[in-house]
């Protein structure tokens, strides 16, 4: 088991975004959070990553409760995370971006690389190195000096998700990763989250693409004003009445 909510609510004043919610997002699998918009689905993944503290309930992470940590704290445990909107230093390269995943990892100190000491600049050759492995892995190779900004769209979300998989997560969190893309490039990403799934990583996919959800989703656990409604395979869930009537609007 990876990751685990107990009873799980979040109260803003007198507005309830989350209520008493509880599910696993196992390694190994693609699990998926849907829900139409403003079911709290966003709420969850902040919740998860220390950036909110619940009202009530608890998380755990490979059996540590990490309800309390801190959203540093949080990721040091292994807890990675990209947003809706995509985060990218837009004036620097792939490969600079990319990079910044793996500063966690950096033993040499800050007046080390001020100085230009033979040790940090090995270990950002190092670095250089590591991240063209991944972009290489992720098709993103030829992009690698390529400032950012002058990708598309679509190029720019994998770069994020790069700079994600740099940081080593045990747990990806993904939140609407495929908004504004094609059937295509959303299908293309999915391929990529499974594989990422298969090397053992757990990913829980925050989306609203169903294509995509079907396709690669293990488990679905379905929200509607930050209540789950239905949980278990994508067509199980997606069969349910009270989902049929929320989300598809049957």
């Amino acid at each position: 088991m990876s990751l685990r909510l107990e009873n799980v609510s979040k109260s803003f004043g007198g507005l309830r975004a989350v209520s008493d919610l509880s599910f696993e997002a196992k390694r190994g699998v693609v699990t998926g959070l849907i829900g139409p918009n403003g079911a709290g689905k966003t709420t969850v993944v902040n919740l998860i990553s220390g950036i909110l503290a619940p009202t009530n309930g608890r998380v755990f992470f490979e059996g540590r409760d990490i309800t309390t940590l801190s959203p540093t704290d949080v990721a040091l445990t292994g807890v990675v995370r990209t947003f809706q909107t995509v985060r990218l230093l837009g004036e620097t390269t792939v490969l600079e971006n990319v990079m910044l995943g793996l500063c966690r990892y950096g033993e040499t100190s800050w007046m080390s690389g001020i100085l230009g000491l033979p040790s940090a600049r090995r270990e950002r050759r190092d670095m250089a190195a590591e991240a063209r492995r991944l972009l290489d892995t992720l098709n993103l190779g030829a992009f690698a000096d390529e400032v950012v900004d002058n990708l598309p769209y679509g190029h720019q979300r994998r770069v994020e998700i790069a700079r994600a998989l740099a940081a080593k997560p045990k747990l990806l969190l993904l939140d609407e990763p495929v908004a504004g893309m094609n059937d295509v490039e959303a299908a293309e990403l999915g391929e990529m989250f499974v594989s990422v799934a298969n090397t053992g990583i757990a990913v829980l996919l925050v989306e609203h693409n169903m294509r995509l959800v079907t396709s690669i989703c293990s488990e679905v656990y379905v929200l509607e004003t930050g209540t789950l409604i239905a949980s278990g395979t994508p067509a199980e869930a997606l069969s349910t009445p009270a989902v049929q009537m929320a989300y598809l609007g049957a």
